[in-house]
This record gives C-alpha cells, structure tokens and sequence, in this order.
C-alpha cells in the first residue's frame, strides 16, 4: 500500500513524538542541573545520575527488541506507532506522580517511556518501505532525521525552559499533551499491512538468528555497528554537555546548556540533508572519511578545556552568552556524524529482507540502544575515573575519549561492493 497521507502524518507525528521524548529527559535532568546549582549535589555526582537517568531509555529496547519486532512484524505497523506513543503517555503520567511522590517516581515513569519508544521506533522506520517507492528512501530517511534532529533541539530547548520557569505540574501536562497529540495523528493515518501468519516463539527465536546473519553479514553487520558508533558518540556527548557547560563553559542555567546541543543538531541536520544530495542508496565508501573527519572535529572540542583561544571570543545575545567558535565546532562535529549515519540507514532498509524488516530494525535499535548504553558507561567511567584509576578524565576529556573509540571503528570500516544480484545479508 502505498498511502498519500500515510507519510506527512507519520512526520507530524514523528516529530512530536521524538520531542516529547527529549523535552521529558530534559525536564528531569534539568532538576539535576538545579540541585547542582544550589549545593545540592556536587559536579561529579550531576556527571553520574545523568548518565544513569538518560541510560534508563536504552534498557526496554536491550531486554525487548525481540518482541518488538515481532509486534512490527505480525501487526500493521500503523498500530505500534499508536501504541508506542499511548506507551509514552502513561510513563509521563506515572512521572508526574514524583510531583506528589518524590523525585524517585520519574526512573519508572522514564523507564515506561523507554518502553513505548522501543515499540515505536522499528515502525517509524520499518513503514517507510511500505509507503514510498525504493528510490525515495535516501531523501525519506533524511528527512525523518532532519525532523527527529529538529525536535532533539526544540525538545532539549523547550523541556530545559520549562523546568527553569514553570512549575513541575505544568511541565508534565504539556508533556502529556505532546504525546497526545502525536497518537492521534496515528490513528488519522491509514492502515499499514499486517502480517497474520507471524508467530510469537518462532518469531522470538528467528530475531536471535536473523540479528546473528546481521551482524555477521559482510555489508551490514558494518552498517550495524556503523549507526551505533554514531548514537555512542551523540548520547555519549549529551549526557556530558550538562557538566561540560557548566563547568568548562561556565553557562549559568539549563537553557544554555541545551543549546549546546541545538548547535550540535544543527550540524547533525544538514549532513543528513547533504547525504541525501551526494549519496545514492548503497554508496558506502564515504563512511571511513565522515569517521575520520568526525575524530578531527572530537579532538578540537577536546582542546576547549585547554585552550582558552576556543572561549575568547564570547557574545552576549540578550540574556544568553555564546562563544561562536565552540558553536562553529559543535555544528561541525554534527555535519559530519550526519553524513556518517543517512548512508548507512538508507542501506541498512534497501538491502535487508523486506519481509522481515521489522525484526532489522528492531537489530538496529538493539545496537544502537547498546552503544548508547556504553555511552553512558564512558561518561560514568569518566566520572569515576579519580576514585578508581587514580587519576580525574574531566568532563573535556570525554572527547578524547569518544575521538579515540571513532578512529578504532572508522579504520576497521571497509565495505565490500554489493553483489549486482541479491541483497547483503538477506
């Protein structure tokens, strides 16, 4: 079925769904940021508890990738776009309940959160084959990146100002609202194919083999772990913009702190607009130089700790503070992470099974979850590092770090040239 309305709903819906997302996270960091702020906690313990909340998304999809693609695969994939955000709705519900209860209630609620994205996220991506011709599916896949990157920012954005303005109360009725709203641009749009013959326990055991002939595939077992690196490298990076802005920056409030991120999206968005310009779908030789420009750009925001040259330059716009040659780095980096990652999602989706192209993406998510999960384990580490190594990696230092683990991947990334008939890893 190839559905005219299906697509600009499923944006819409998208994009709310992917801000809710990080406007929730935002708000219940931002209370770290707050209790760093008045003494509460000390930097180092703000570093750890935001690695361990914003980790509490990646565990649902670890534990339950198998079923979700299962579900994506045996039920009409518009389905699992509604129950996915219903799932989002009543974590934010059961998050507002640490308004009443304590500030305990928002690990479950954000852990339900987790669980309605898991379920989400294959259908996002798995449907794109079923409402667009193959030949779109570059241009598609960027532009459901540019618009999960836009609402990455004005969620980060808008969940850090309503925390620093507006009551708690407030805060998790708009969140409520957001997912709402995206559910019900679910069920406007026509539904998707279904797949009855599907089974649960024959489904569970082939995601097991399918995720082994993925990952041992010689083309996409690289995509695989290619799309990974890059969510290790932008969780990785997020979790640590709040310590990172705080005290190498010196940013006074969670609203400037978010926009380090907005910059970062912003790089993220155009080089997943220009891939979609320069790369036909399968074109994967342009990986190992958007890996090594992606180490360039990780080491110079390394540098910022210790080169005051970075700072000199600060504006002050209103009541923010820029420093716009840490701003020109951040899009930067972004630029090439974005180049680095369309290619190989639009690769992953062209040149899988497309009767199972649910269970793909929930591999994909799989993965992905895991290298964001490690990213909060550097970042923990790093954390950590003066208690247990005998020696402190800063805040500055988890660059290095990041830049070091891109340029192992990025050198081991070589592509054989896909076969002229049949696809890799089928």
């Amino acid at each position: 079925m190839k559905s005219t309305r299906n697509y600009p709903l499923l944006l819409s819906s998208q994009f709310l769904s992917a801000f809710g997302d990080n406007a929730i996270l935002a708000v219940i960091i931002g209370q770290l940021t707050v209790m760093q702020k008045h003494g509460a906690i000390t930097e180092s313990a703000l570093r750890e508890r935001s690695a361990l909340y914003t980790s509490l998304l990646f565990i649902p999809y670890i534990l339950l990738a198998p079923l979700a693609g299962y579900l994506n695969d045996r039920f009409a994939k518009t389905t699992w776009l509604t129950g996915g955000n219903a799932v989002k709705l009543l974590g934010t519900l059961v998050c507002g309940l640490s308004i009443w209860f304590g500030y305990i209630w928002q690990a479950p609620g954000y852990v339900i959160v987790g669980i309605g994205s898991c379920f989400y996220g294959p259908a996002k991506y798995g449907i794109l084959p079923e409402i667009l011709p193959s030949e779109r599916l570059v241009k598609a896949n960027g532009m459901v990146e540019l618009l999960t990157l836009s609402a990455i920012i004005t969620g980060a954005v808008a969940g850090a100002f309503m925390v620093d303005r507006l009551s708690l109360v407030v805060c998790y009725v708009v969140l409520a609202a957001i997912f709402g709203a995206s559910l019900l641009l679910n069920l406007a749009m026509d539904r998707s194919p279904s797949n009855p013959g599907t089974r649960l326990a024959p489904s569970i055991a082939e995601f097991g083999t399918h995720a082994a002939g993925l990952l041992t595939a010689p083309r996409l077992g690289r995509v695989l772990v290619g799309t990974a690196l890059f969510w290790v490298c932008g969780a990785a990076m997020k979790i640590n913009f709040q310590a990172w802005g705080l005290g190498v920056l010196h940013l006074p409030n969670n609203l400037q702190v978010s926009l380090l991120g907005l910059w970062l999206s912003v790089g993220v968005m155009s080089g997943s607009i220009l891939a979609g310009r320069l790369h036909k779908v399968g074109e994967l030789g342009c990986i190992r130089r958007y890996g090594f420009a992606l180490v360039a750009t990780l080491l110079m925001l390394w540098s910022v700790e210790r080169l005051g040259f970075w700072r000199g330059l600060a504006v002050d716009a209103g009541p923010l503070r820029l420093f716009p040659w840490v701003l020109c780095l951040l899009v930067a980096t972004g630029l090439a992470a974005g180049l680095f990652l369309i290619p190989l999602n639009a690769a992953l989706q062209s040149e899988s099974d497309p009767t199972r192209l649910g269970k793909t993406i929930a591999v994909q998510n799989l993965c992905d979850n895991l290298g964001m999960l490690l990213a909060g384990g550097i970042v923990l580490v790093c954390s950590k590092s003066a208690a247990w190594f005998a020696f402190p990696i800063s805040s500055g230092g988890v660059f290095l770090v990041l830049a070091i683990l891109v340029s192992l991947v990025a050198a081991w990334l070589r592509f054989p040239t896909l076969p002229r008939t049949g696809a890799a890893g089928r």
